[in-house]
């Protein structure tokens, strides 16, 4: 096979496994997602579902419009050749998005921690009276 013929294979092959990498991915995030964003909102089921939409909206854009710019490939040579791009691709695309996942988990912790720190009972002030008076 020449280097053209290479170059579609491999952009056929990143592709299709790059979308079905992406619709597992954001139905798995969205299934498990759900409950830890009920928690983040405190049971306001429609809220944390739309939120919940929203950021699987948001991670198909960014994911396959990363796919999409990461394929930019020069002609393969070789079989050997080919796979390597392929297998270089996917390291940085799964790495990059395993790290959008991570901040956007660290994101809704804090969200969440900030709220359960303001929800928290203080002790009662003590009110000073000038005994002047």
């Amino acid at each position: 096979m020449n280097a053209t013929g290479w170059g579609v294979l491999v952009y056929l092959v990143y592709m299709a496994v790059a979308v079905g990498l992406t619709y597992w991915l954001a139905r798995t995030l969205f299934r498990a997602g759900g409950v830890f964003l009920e928690s983040v909102f405190e049971g306001k089921r429609e809220l944390g579902e739309a939120v919940n939409r929203l950021l699987v909206t948001g991670f198909y854009m960014l994911n396959l419009g990363y796919a999409l710019y990461l394929v930019r490939s020069e002609p393969q040579a070789s079989a050997f050749e080919a796979m390597q791009f392929l297998v270089n691709r996917f390291a940085v695309l799964l790495v990059t998005l395993g790290l959008v996942h991570f901040v956007n988990v660290f994101v809704f912790w804090r969200i969440r921690s900030r709220h359960d720190q303001s929800s928290v009972p203080t002790a009662p002030q003590a009110i000073l009276v000038d005994s002047r008076e």
